[in-house]
């Protein structure tokens, strides 16, 4: 047993500990969250679609095996890279998988987490092992939500490492900031063009490649169902940051990640029946957004916009499910892609927080942004600012990972 009370402590937007409690208590909120299925889906007692969600630990992941396990009755696979408890406590989506396992187990679904990395052709070798032995040799769909610094090519063994770099000209934003105090302000960061090979190794890590490669390796191994789909988690954001994100070394890889889609659609098509997509998720505090200049305060101003309107991660992912099982109908824009960011690229929406943009600073940051919104969003990444947990409580740090039910 190790038991503690865990206090929180970060490093800018990176905590170095996480809270089990908390991390159990956000799966818990985000799983009632999600809109009650049709009766069609309730009544099929746990005997739903086989799904397998690559990335299900955090961010939008983490949204789609909730939103699939509780609105479209899946059961299969979620993959994802975590670290177990230690000198420090596990990270956070070490914890998010042990909450989720357990009401995967309490509602009727089987469910089962694999740990490691996603790149690597030995977790395609298990995942692919896992479907034949336990689901019957079928897969009906596959969400792919990966968001890593750098990929290991499998084939050549070379490490790709992506950057957040503008293509062609230096970058300048405004960007959130907090003193040591924790006070926020806002200032200008400056962020080099791409060089070299900047784009390629981008492209290499977060493209299309290593989704084409998992449907490849499922198709080799004829586990692909009849009308099998398969959906890309992506993201093109606004014009305010268009210039770091949608054109920048990030914007090339989407676009890679949408032509596989296209390319993987048709190939589908012929074999089993099936359809790929991209779907464009709209704005979210998650680990990866922080990262990208200026997306933390735009985030925070969109906030201040919209307040509750805001779409949540797992009412977006609700929505792709009854997409993707044929609730609702797969509708694509002209580019082959599944929208569900039309809230946040809303004109009046985008003119308002243009208009913030413009006016915020140091001193009207705090009227013009959601601030108190976007750090608890950023503390509960991590377990905390979770209403309805005691923190000063001891909590056991030392979770298992979730053995697999017979």
């Amino acid at each position: 047993m190790s038991e503690r009370v865990i206090a929180p402590k970060s490093r800018g937007f990176l905590f170095v500990d996480s809270h089990p409690g908390g991390c159990a208590r956000l799966v818990d909120d985000m799983w009632r969250a999600v809109p009650a299925p049709s009766p069609a889906v309730a009544d099929r007692d746990g005997d739903g679609p086989v799904a397998l969600v690559i990335g299900s630990s955090a961010g939008y992941g983490l949204a789609a095996t909730i939103a699939g396990l509780a609105r479209a009755g899946v059961r299969g696979i979620g993959v994802c890279f975590e670290k177990g408890p230690g000198r420090r406590t596990a990270t956070a989506g070490w914890y998010r998988t042990a909450a989720t396992a357990r009401l995967a187990r309490r509602h009727g679904h089987d469910m089962v987490f694999l740990n490691g990395d996603a790149f690597g052709d030995a977790m395609k070798d298990q995942v692919a092992e896992v479907l034949a032995e336990r689901f019957g040799g079928r897969l009906d769909h596959l969400v792919y939500s990966v968001a890593a610094p750098r990929r290991t090519d499998p084939d050549t063994g070379v490490v790709h490492a992506s950057v957040l770099k503008p293509i062609g000209a230096p970058y300048t934003t405004k960007t959130l900031v907090f003193d040591e105090d924790g006070a926020p302000g806002v200032r200008d960061v400056t962020t080099a063009p791409a060089e070299g090979d900047d784009i390629e190794r981008t492209v290499a890590v977060m493209g299309g490649a290593d989704w084409e490669r998992w449907i490849s390796h499922l198709s080799g191994r004829s586990l692909l169902a009849d009308g099998f789909t398969t959906a890309a988690l992506s993201y093109i954001g606004s014009p305010l940051n268009a210039a770091i994100y949608r054109q920048g070394t990030i914007g090339a890889a989407k676009a890679h990640l949408e032509a596989t889609a296209r390319a993987l659609d048709e190939r589908l098509a012929k074999s089993v029946g099936g359809r790929a997509v991209t779907s464009v998720n709209g704005a979210a505090v998650t680990q990866s957004s922080t990262a990208v200049p200026g997306i933390a305060l735009y985030v925070g101003l969109l906030r201040g916009v919209l307040g509750d309107a805001m779409v949540t991660p797992v009412g977006q992912l609700a929505d792709l499910w009854d997409r993707l099982t044929g609730v609702r109908p797969l509708d694509l824009d002209t580019e082959g892609r599944v929208r569900l960011d039309a809230w946040e690229l809303d004109p009046a929406v985008q003119e308002a927080v243009a208009e913030r943009w413009s006016a915020v600073t140091g001193d009207t940051l705090t009227e013009l942004a959601d601030l108190d919104w976007f750090t608890d969003e950023v503390r509960r990444l991590y377990g905390f600012s979770v209403p309805g947990v005691d923190y000063g409580a001891t909590v056991e740090t030392d979770v298992p990972w979730p053995a697999p039910t017979a």
